[in-house]
């Protein structure tokens, strides 16, 4: 019925939308820049194509009766063909896929809800260093994104470690873990007590991309040296016995990347997998452990999670074709599958059930199970630590690497890697990098391309709506109690807080600019020894400086000055408030100098930008060193 009432109900909305976009913008162009009209326009032109259709059709069927009626049978069938293709053109921009990735009801920016948690309340932990890969990677035998040569194991070691430093406050590793069992036990009313020998671990990761056909190299997984790290972690800093730890992702075989590095150094931990070769298949719970809170599903979870004392959860950065995103919470429908054969009777409860860019449920506030995985005791709830691999990241759920534009990745892989305690935070976050990066706009996208690998699907109507419900109850459906255990317990009020950052340049939220108790996003930029090493020439590159603009604000034009101090590769760019580049100025090689540009305030498209405010950023590189500066500047017509 849905879907029968949005059929019917798009030829009124097109219409309304190429009205809105003809009043808008003939009196002043450069209004079809703005957001509001990004979204009117494809929905004008569809309509406009489903116009041209039927009329078309309704002529060549006039035609066609007509050379019938004369006996004109193959000027007949002809126009009949042609009235049938016209038709059926007509139908096809009726079917609601140019409309399914509209996103509505975003959040306002640094408008928090829900009650933050973790030690640091509410504090994510970006660690980000472009040199733990290999830029020139090219992912093909021989050179594949999890290769020793492309993802470096010490770096990525020394990311960990100053990540898990950093979310805990803590001056050391050792210090770092005992505030999380602390914190952990705390709020799991244990008392204030670390971690005890002999409790169990169970490691979370995700080997979707070895499911995407053949060849699935190309594929990124949870890296081996991120399951590496953490192992090493575990077992050489807080000295858990390692066959006390389990894991993997449970419905796919330990894949053999990250067997070589981990079973090779940790032999006796528990790798899972189906299919023996070392690895140890997964037994069921006695009877279903996991149940949807609207009575959709049940399904039993794998029996060494609820053995398990702790949970780690390592998930991929990425987005996805069903859910929008797919980080900590979509990672544990790995956690079904080896059960029921696939985890696709859970997709009901997502934004976009079906795939193809459909969304038939992108409502605001309706069942989503991602809210039942969040507070599952043995799920969301066992979690001691939520660390999101964004060493690479791909366009879907098991897909090649691909790199990344905005800043500061600057056509980049992106290098990172994400920690918090606050789950609810954690996803917040990632779904605003990968909101802002994956527009309609993005290299990778093809606007509203309902091809299942390609789309904006972070915009997805609903795509955030289970984060809302994680943060505040009363955002839950009126007529769903989530009690995920069946048991009669039903989810605290908030999981977590759900806020949005200030911009995609800036990237601040309330705890940042002191507005309110929201999340705290913390941003490490780490460098190796080898710039170390070279510190003349690194402080020859940070010391160039970039002048505010003159005039400030302004209307028809403005300049930016800056001054190198030695040669170098210069980008000057503009960007939006979204953190949307809209003009290149300058990306080649300068000497040194003085240097004035001036912005006219057009984009690269040739249209005129609308009033608002704009960051101009200059990038410097040289001998493999990077610095960029980021100035504000209003421009007023």
């Amino acid at each position: 019925m849905k879907r029968l009432i949005k059929k019917l109900s798009l030829p009124f909305i097109g219409f309304a939308s190429l009205v809105w976009f003809l009043v808008r913008v003939i009196p002043k162009p450069s209004r079809a820049s703005y957001p509001c009209m990004k979204v009117a326009a494809p929905l004008a032109s569809s309509f406009v194509l489903y116009m041209i259709g039927v009329i078309s059709s309704m002529l060549f069927f006039k035609k066609a009766r007509k050379f019938f009626a004369e006996s004109k049978y193959v000027l007949f069938a002809l126009t009949l063909v042609a009235g049938v293709i016209f038709g059926l053109t007509s139908y096809m921009q009726k079917d609601g896929k140019l409309y399914a990735n509209l996103k509505s009801g975003q959040l306002e920016p640094n408008q928090p809800i829900g009650i933050a948690k973790g030690i640091n309340p509410g504090r994510v932990v970006w660690i980000h260093n472009p040199d733990v890969t290999d830029e020139t990677c090219a992912n093909t035998r021989n050179d594949y994104w999890y290769q020793d040569t492309n993802t470096n194991q010490d770096i990525v070691n020394a990311m960990v470690s100053e990540g898990l430093q950093t979310l805990t406050s803590t001056t050391n590793d050792t210090a770092a873990w005992d505030a999380l069992f602390r914190y952990f036990n705390q709020q799991h009313d244990k008392g204030d007590i670390g971690y005890t020998a002999g409790e169990k671990f169970a490691i979370k990761i995700n080997l979707n991309g070895k499911g995407n056909g053949w060849p699935s190299d190309p594929n990124i997984n949870t890296s081996p040296q991120v399951c590496y790290a953490v192992l090493n972690q575990l077992i050489n800093v807080v000295g858990v016995a390692q066959s006390d730890i389990s894991i993997g992702d449970p419905n796919i075989q330990f894949d053999t990347p990250q067997w070589d590095k981990c079973h090779t150094a940790f032999s006796d931990v528990v790798y899972w997998g189906p299919n023996g070769q070392g690895r140890t298949a997964v037994t069921a719970s006695d009877g279903p452990a996991l149940f949807a809170s609207d009575g959709g599903i049940q399904d039993p979870l794998p029996q060494s999670y609820l053995d398990a004392a702790y949970m780690i959860n390592l998930p991929v950065f990425k987005k996805h074709h069903r859910a929008g995103i797919s980080i900590s919470s979509k990672l544990h429908f790995g956690s079904i599958t080896p059960f029921r054969g696939s985890a696709f009777d859970w997709h009901y409860s997502l934004p976009c059930p079906d795939g193809g860019a459909d969304v038939t449920n992108g409502d605001y506030g309706v069942y989503r199970c991602f809210v039942d995985i969040m507070g599952h005791k043995d799920l969301g709830g066992k979690t001691l630590l939520f660390l999101v691999d964004g060493i690479w990241s791909s366009i879907n759920w098991g897909h090649p690497p691909i790199k990344w534009y905005m800043p500061p990745f600057n056509n980049d892989w992106p290098s990172s890697i994400f920690l918090s305690q606050d789950p609810v935070a954690l996803q917040s976050v990632c779904y605003d990098f990968l909101y802002y990066e994956f527009d309609t706009d993005h290299p990778t996208e093809g606007a509203y391309d309902p091809m299942d690998n390609h789309g904006p699907f972070p915009h997805y109507a609903g795509a955030d709506d289970f984060l809302r419900q994680a943060a505040d109850s009363s955002n839950w459906p009126d007529d769903i109690q989530y009690d995920p255990e069946n048991d009669g317990t039903i989810l605290p009020s908030s999981m977590g807080v759900y806020e949005h950052w200030n911009n995609a340049i800036d990237k601040q939220y309330s705890r940042n600019l002191g507005t309110g108790d929201g999340i705290e996003l913390v941003y490490n930029f780490q460098t190796t020894g080898i710039i170390e090493e070279q510190e003349e020439l690194r402080a020859l590159i940070k010391s160039f400086s970039l002048d505010q603009n003159f005039p400030n604000p302004f209307n028809a034009s403005t300049t930016i000055g800056f001054h190198l101090t030695s040669d170098a590769h210069i980008a000057l760019e503009i960007f939006d408030i979204q953190g949307k580049r809209i003009r290149t100025i300058i990306n080649d090689y300068r000497p040194a100098g003085q240097y004035i540009e001036s912005w006219n305030g057009q984009m690269d498209n040739g249209m005129n930008a609308p009033s608002g405010v704009y960051f101009y950023k200059v990038s410097v590189q040289g001998n493999g060193q990077f610095s960029e500066k980021v100035k504000k500047m209003v421009l007023n017509k």
